[in-house]
């Protein structure tokens, strides 16, 4: 059976430190509510002794919450503890975390304390909080880049005193994996009383290597992990809680932990934390970014449409994600398209696969990623357009203040082919005039519009034209990143179906 990982959530604490990301005593509460729906066994909900408005919180937080347990932080000094106590004394189960620093680099430069201080503040505010509450966890600030044996005697203080949880941070991300572990397996060897206690560790990502990390320290022997949201946090942040749950769950085969985390609250959360900090996820952030189920390579899109395990580990449903994404872009196969114009309610083979891919690829020429607008677009144009009488091969017009709006096109028939300009009142109406002279068909303009199919700069225009030949009223559309070049072939549709409808004669 596997055994449990105990999630202990400080995103309202050090990860509220992020610079940009403190949350007013509402969004606190806001968000202290989602991590118990997501399921965390602990939240620290913030740092007391810091401002009353702190303090505030945390009682607010401590009051909302029902289920969890919420922790306030306190350095190993009264003042500090008998604050966080006023934070959390009210809540259904309140924890006082106390720390204080173990490495000689900080007992020398900023508590300017002896180690026999140390061991003795550390024990002292143990024992103090535990006369306040009956769950004490301590840690031992920057324990990574401590000595290993007095590491081991500060924390046996503090389970003589009464602790019921040792935290081991690696508070400025400077370990490894493998020290990790061997750091946790020395105590777990060395420290008497520790088989009492829960083992905990809060990685930090420096060096990119939190998580990594904090698996690590499971494999040592510890049995909670501290971690944020969003891997928020100070400096470079925290380990991931979505990261660290999802790669326990998916590499149960190995390490066969289970925590008491919903995944399928993982998105919804992630994405309430970036909303209220403004602080939103990279694209390539594993599990919770943008691109963490998108495919955009051929191949890729070919093996998921398949069957997904041939490249997605674990389900975009199981962290609440409602699909796995393609993404069309120039990379993209025909197996992807076709995909996405079947769930567009096209079926495509042959030739018409053939006739929208071409369109399709020329259009990814022109932005980088294709929106279902778009390709609605093109099926419409091309499964549901008329015969293409005319194509327009070449359009290149010249505007301005100070210029004669002048266009020149190149149109064909077959194999024939006509190039001519014209000079109007913009390039559009050159343009229209343009294939007038060409075709020797004309044209009533009776109305034009164009709207942004999609969003961004690079967004596709398209354009509708009412056109009266002898008259027989005729509407065309046709879309372009250049909306001059969709002016153009909106009116060119037009002529194509008065064309195709016999209606006129050859050129």
């Amino acid at each position: 059976m596997a055994e449990r990982i105990y999630i202990f959530d400080t995103t309202l604490r050090d990860g509220e430190q992020s610079p940009g990301a403190t949350m007013d005593l509402h969004e606190k509460v806001q968000m202290a509510l989602q991590l118990e729906t997501l399921g965390v066994d602990v939240m620290e909900a913030g740092f007391p002794i810091a401002s009353q408005s702190e303090l505030e919180a945390i009682r607010k937080v401590a009051g909302a919450v029902t289920r969890t347990t919420v922790a306030a932080l306190a350095r190993s000094k009264r003042a500090d503890i008998d604050c966080a106590y006023e934070a959390v004394k009210d809540a259904v189960s309140p924890l006082i975390h106390v720390f204080i620093s173990t490495s000689d680099i900080h007992l020398d430069h900023i508590l300017r304390m002896s180690r026999e201080q140390v061991i003795e503040l550390a024990r002292d505010s143990v024992q103090y909080a535990r006369s306040l509450v009956d769950n004490v966890e301590f840690s031992a600030m920057d324990a990574t880049r401590s000595d290993r044996g007095y590491l081991a005697q500060v924390v046996e203080a503090a389970i003589d005193a009464g602790a019921k949880v040792i935290n081991i941070p690696d508070t400025v991300g400077y370990t490894l994996p493998q020290e990790m572990r061997q750091l946790i397996e020395y105590l777990v060897e060395n420290v008497n009383g520790v088989d009492r206690i829960t083992l905990s560790t809060h990685c930090h990502n420096d060096l990119g290597l939190a998580v990594a990390n904090s698996l690590a320290a499971i494999e040592g022997g510890v049995r909670q992990v501290e971690c944020t949201v969003n891997g928020i946090g100070e400096r470079a942040g925290n380990a991931s809680l979505e990261e660290l749950v999802m790669a326990l769950r998916t590499r149960a085969d190995l390490m066969e932990f289970e925590t008491g985390i919903r995944t399928q609250e993982i998105y919804k959360t992630s994405k309430l934390l970036g909303s209220l900090t403004g602080l939103f996820v990279a694209y390539n952030k594993p599990i919770v970014g943008r691109n963490a189920f998108a495919h955009e390579s051929g191949i890729h899109q070919h093996g998921v449409i398949s069957k997904s395990a041939t490249y997605e580990i674990m389900l975009p449903q199981d962290v609440g994600r409602t699909s796995s994404e393609l993404v069309l872009g120039r990379h993209s196969g025909r197996h992807g398209l076709r995909k996405r114009c079947e769930e567009l309610g096209y079926q495509l083979s042959g030739d018409a696969l053939d006739d929208v891919y071409r369109r399709f690829i020329a259009l990814t020429d022109k932005k980088k990623e294709v929106y279902d607008e778009d390709l609605l677009v093109i099926l419409e144009e091309e499964i549901e357009g008329a015969p293409e009488v005319f194509h327009l091969e070449y359009l290149q017009t010249t505007a301005g203040s100070a210029t004669v709006p002048t266009a020149t096109l190149r149109l064909s028939r077959g194999e024939d082919s006509w190039l001519d300009s014209a000079v109007g009142d913009g390039p559009v109406d050159a343009a229209y005039k343009a294939v007038e002279r060409i075709t020797g068909i004309s044209g009533r303009l009776l109305d034009y519009s164009i709207r942004s199919v999609t969003k961004g700069k690079d967004a596709l225009g398209e354009v509708f034209v009412t056109v009266q030949f002898d008259g027989t009223i005729i509407v065309g559309h046709a879309s372009s990143t250049d909306v001059i070049e969709a002016s153009v072939k909106a009116y060119v549709n037009a002529l194509n179906k008065f064309v195709a409808r016999g209606q006129s004669s050859e050129t």
